[in-house]
């Protein structure tokens, strides 16, 4: 809006009436508006609407406000006349709330840099991200003796001659302190990083040094038990399969905890026990998932990673960005290049352990830090799901279609126009397997009702809705318990939406109520000395139903069967993201309930999330 045009609504009440805005976006513009007015100053009405939109950018998971691309915030078209961009940008760089780059020491709420709007603590963020990852990728790594450790490293990659991009990743991280192993579901980042931690070992043994102190996190309690039955899973083949000694196997960690508890919370407090001041005691931390973690956490942990530790992150960036601000992973990555080569130097160095070593042009400051591991998808024989899963990242709606249609993928089933998987024959289909577990006979084995539970579940793009995650929890347990049910009953199943530290239950877990053989019901949980734990269902952290659950809840997990239900339209969230990380969640089978409109625009729309980040890690 052009703030001279007669007669035009102020752009902050367009948005009120639009019902864009939040309370507490409004509440942030009314609050300069009333400062303006205490200073004897007018208020620029395009200053407080993109103060307010800059609040609003961070709930839906952008680092700041593009003033270019307004319409990234709203679900549909607005009929708002908004400001031309240069102009837009000109009054918020005059205004005395927005701060500019030479203006660090200003004491303002806002802040526009590279043409973006921040509010001052994400634009903090952003930039002290860039420089902790541009310190770690700059520090220096003494050679590793490659006489010593050659045989160790044949051993444990003995296609590292033929193109084995594993083997490409492990000597990578040997020569940086900054490394990303990246790629899809089952491409082997967790076997990639199990054999670097032999290497590590083998070289401080060498070397005559302690063994290393490693840490492995992961952004949720979830992830975390994941990642270390894989590394497990992964060093019992090695111990299997391989000469390498136990004692290097035995020496690697055995724990795995959250992002925040390696970071030390503190009760109350957006602070860590443990930042640049007080840094991390760790010669070697490895973060799985890393597409999961937001912009202010990442920040905070880089902050922590002392001079001289190795940082290994480890995940897909073509699966769903964080839940909150930022999509961290991505903007690494692309600032990396493309995973496939190296620059010349460091390919010089990896020569005495890789025969084909492609060269790269790339020369930012993470070039040469990242491997893209391409071989395959997780899946079993009876799935062949990469040709779907290529043709979803890619965005390819007519190649997605012509797969799901042709019915020539293995496991892999459409639904055409389905909007209600608890209607006709794939009713009585998945209620058949969840009263399976219903009608278990009191006193059945927690551990292997866990693993049956496992075997099926329903993915949602939306909680709320018709074709959300909650309505189709609540149908399922009355089809299963009927009306008079109780809030707990015998194979109901539980997600967790909190984490608790006590009870050691964090987001994402999933547990089933079962009776025992005295008629007392008890929610149990995988973990523990014996593989499982009880609790009384009142005690339980939040939770709620989990026999359907959104892709997000779902994402770090796997299940043997997944039912996918799409939206009878198209909304904000679907995205070519948002399937693909659903689809990959699949280990043996997959089912697609969706209208094909509904794919193409899902396939049409990137997960975009609004950041400078790539920018200040390319420069």
């Amino acid at each position: 809006m052009n703030p001279s045009t007669a007669n035009a609504t102020p752009l902050l009440d367009a948005l009120r009436d639009a019902r864009l805005l939040r309370p507490l976006d409004h509440a942030l513009a009314h609050g300069l508006r009333r400062l303006d007015g205490a200073a004897g100053r007018a208020s620029d009405d395009r200053v407080l609407a993109a103060a307010a939109l800059a609040s609003l950018a961070v709930s839906r998971g952008h680092a700041a406000f593009d003033p270019t691309r307004p319409g990234l915030l709203s679900d549909t078209a607005l009929a708002v006349d908004w400001p031309v961009p240069d102009a837009w940008r000109a009054a918020l760089a005059a205004s005395p709330w927005v701060a500019t780059p030479g203006d660090d020491d200003a004491n303002t709420p806002l802040y526009l840099d590279g043409g973006l709007l921040y509010l001052r603590r994400y634009r903090m963020y952003e930039q002290r991200l860039a420089d902790g990852l541009r310190r770690i990728a700059a520090a220096d790594v003494a050679p590793p003796d490659a006489n010593a450790l050659l045989p160790v490293f044949d051993a444990l990659f003995p296609l590292a001659r033929e193109g084995d991009l594993q083997a490409r990743a492990a000597a990578l991280a040997l020569h940086r302190r900054l490394a990303l192993v990246t790629g899809g579901p089952g491409t082997g980042k967790t076997t990639t990083i199990a054999r670097l931690l032999v290497l590590l070992l083998a070289q401080a043994h060498s070397d005559g040094q302690p063994p290393p102190r490693i840490a492995l996190a992961a952004p949720t309690g979830r992830a975390a038990e994941r990642v270390l039955e894989s590394l497990r899973a992964a060093l019992e083949r090695l111990r299997r399969d391989t000469g390498i000694s136990g004692d290097l196997i035995d020496a690697l960690p055995d724990s795995a905890s959250t992002l925040h508890r390696l970071l030390g919370t503190i009760p109350d407090s957006p602070h860590f026990r443990h930042d640049a001041d007080h840094p991390l005691p760790f010669d070697a931390v490895i973060v799985d998932e890393a597409s999961m973690v937001d912009l202010p956490l990442m920040c905070k942990l880089v902050d922590a990673v002392a001079d001289g530790t190795r940082l290994v992150l480890l995940g897909d960036p073509d699966q769903l960005p964080s839940v909150e601000a930022g999509d961290v992973l991505a903007s690494i990555t692309a600032a990396s290049g493309n995973g496939d080569a190296v620059p010349p130097a460091l390919a010089g160095a990896l020569l005495p352990w890789l025969d084909d070593v492609p060269l790269s042009t790339d020369t930012g400051p993470l070039a040469g830090h990242r491997v893209q591991l391409r071989r395959g998808y997780r899946q079993s024989e009876s799935l062949q799901l990469a040709p779907l899963a290529e043709a979803v990242r890619a965005g390819d709606a007519d190649t997605a279609l012509a797969l799901l249609r042709g019915g020539e993928l293995a496991g892999v089933h459409f639904h055409d126009g389905q909007h209600d998987l608890l209607a006709g024959p794939s009713r009585e289909r998945l209620l058949d397997a969840w009263r399976a577990l219903a009608s278990a006979d009191a006193g059945v084995d927690p551990a292997d009702a866990l693993r049956r539970a496992a075997g099926l579940r329903v993915l949602t793009a939306l909680r709320e809705g018709p074709q959300g995650a909650a309505p189709l929890n609540a149908r399922i347990e009355e089809a299963l318990a009927g009306n008079a049910r109780g809030t707990y009953f015998h194979g109901r199943l539980l997600l967790v939406t909190e984490n608790s530290y006590r009870h050691r239950l964090f987001n994402g877990d999933i547990g089933i109520c079962l009776r025992d053989a005295d008629g007392l019901l008890a929610a149990w949980f995988a973990g523990g000395g014996d593989g499982v734990r009880a609790f009384h269902p009142a005690t339980l952290p939040a939770h709620t139903g989990a026999f359907a659950m959104t892709v997000h809840k779902a994402q770090g997990s796997e299940f043997d069967s997944v039912w996918l239900q799409l939206p009878r339209q198209d909304a904000r969230p679907l995205s070519r993201e948002l399937l693909y990380t659903a689809l990959t969640r699949a280990r043996r089978e997959l089912h697609v309930c969706a209208e094909e409109t509904v794919l193409r625009a899902t396939l049409a729309r990137h997960a975009h999330r609004v950041s400078g980040l790539e920018r200040r890690l390319a420069g």
